[in-house]
C-alpha cells in the first residue's frame, strides 16, 4: 500500500462526495434517503465509506467499465427533444423505438434510453427487470397523454379503437412502445392488422405519425396528446404512460446528464411542457426502479 493510500480517508463527507460526483450536497442527501448510495450514520451523522463509494460509481465488482458514449437511445419525445437541445448539455439522440434503446443500452452503445414499454402492471419496469442490465436506474421523465390522432375530416365517425375498421392508419416501427401497445389496443377491440388499411411508411417519430395524418396520408394514428396539439388534429385519449429514461449509474453524474436534469427543473423547461400540453411532470426524476 503506497503512502498516498495509506492517508486516504476511510469515510468522506457529505460536501467531498458532492464534489466527487459533481452534484449538490442536496442530491447526495437525497440518494442516501433512498438507499441508492453506500452510506453509515456514525454518532448521528452522514459518513460514506470511500472503498465503497468508489465500487458503486465504477460498478458492483469495482472494475473499471468503459466510458459510455453521450447517446441517448429509445423512443421518441418532443419535450426532451427540446430539452436536450435547449440546455446545451450535448447528448445525441437516436430514437429507433423502446426496444431498439433497450438493445443500445445494454450494448453499451448508450448511456440512457427513453422507453414506455407497457407490460402487465404499468410501464417500463417488467421490460428493463428482464434485460438483465446492472448498475443502471430508471427515472421518471413525465407521464404522457397517448391516444389517436385523427384527422379532423373523420374525428366524428372515429370515437373507439374499433371505428378504425377499415380506415387508413400510420403504423409505429416494430418494437417501439406505441406498436405494442397498439397492438393491445386492437386486440381488446376486436380487431387486428388485416382490420386495417395500413400506411406504406411507418412512423419512427411522434412528429413523423402526426405529420401522417396532418398530411392526409392516414386517417389516424397512435400518438401524444402534445403531437395533437402542434399538428391541430383531433384527439381521442385511451392511455396514461410512462415515459421514462433507464440510466447508466457512472453516467448519471456525468456533465450531460446533469445538465438535462437541472434543466428539467427550470421554469423555461416547465412553460414549455405546459405549452406543449399532455404532459404531467410530478414524478419527474423520482427513481422508479433500480437495478440490483
Amino acid at each position: 500500500m503506497s503512502d498516498a493510500e495509506k492517508n486516504d480517508p476511510l469515510f468522506l463527507t457529505t460536501k467531498e462526495v458532492a464534489d466527487l460526483l459533481r452534484v449538490k450536497e442536496r442530491k447526495v442527501y437525497d440518494l442516501a434517503a433512498a438507499n441508492e448510495i453506500p452510506h453509515r450514520r456514525i454518532t448521528g451523522k452522514l459518513l460514506f465509506p470511500a472503498q465503497a463509494l468508489r465500487s458503486w460509481i465504477d460498478g458492483e465488482d469495482g472494475t473499471d467499465a468503459p466510458d459510455r458514449p453521450n447517446v441517448l437511445a429509445g423512443s421518441h419525445d418532443p419535450l426532451l427533444d427540446w430539452a436536450i437541445r435547449a440546455s446545451g448539455c450535448g447528448l445525441a439522440t437516436l430514437c429507433n423505438g423502446s426496444r431498439d434503446g433497450l438493445e443500445q443500452f445494454a450494448s453499451g452503445s448508450a448511456l440512457a434510453a427513453g422507453l414506455h414499454l407497457p407490460d402487465n402492471n404499468g410501464w417500463n419496469v417488467s421490460a428493463v427487470s428482464a434485460c438483465g442490465s446492472r448498475n443502471c436506474v430508471l427515472i421518471g421523465w413525465a407521464v404522457r397523454k397517448r391516444g389517436l390522432l385523427v384527422s379532423n375530416d373523420v374525428a366524428s365517425r372515429i370515437e373507439t379503437v374499433s371505428d378504425l375498421k377499415g380506415r387508413r392508419v400510420a403504423q409505429r416501427q416494430a418494437g417501439s412502445g406505441a406498436a405494442l401497445l397498439f397492438e393491445n389496443l386492437l386486440r381488446d377491440a376486436g380487431l387486428s392488422e388485416s382490420d386495417l388499411v395500413l400506411c406504406k411508411d411507418r412512423a419512427h417519430t411522434e412528429s413523423d405519425a402526426a405529420a401522417a395524418v396532418a398530411t392526409g396520408e392516414a386517417d389516424a394514428a397512435l400518438g401524444i396528446e402534445a403531437m395533437a396539439r402542434r399538428f391541430k388534429l383531433s384527439f381521442l385519449p385511451l392511455a396514461d404512460e410512462n415515459y421514462d429514461l433507464l440510466i447508466d449509474r457512472r453516467s448519471y453524474f456525468t456533465e450531460p446528464v446533469q445538465m438535462l436534469i437541472a434543466f428539467a427543473r427550470t421554469p423555461e423547461f416547465l412553460d414549455k411542457a405546459e405549452a406543449l400540453g399532455g404532459y404531467d411532470l410530478t414524478d419527474l426524476g423520482t427513481v422508479r426502479w433500480l437495478s440490483d
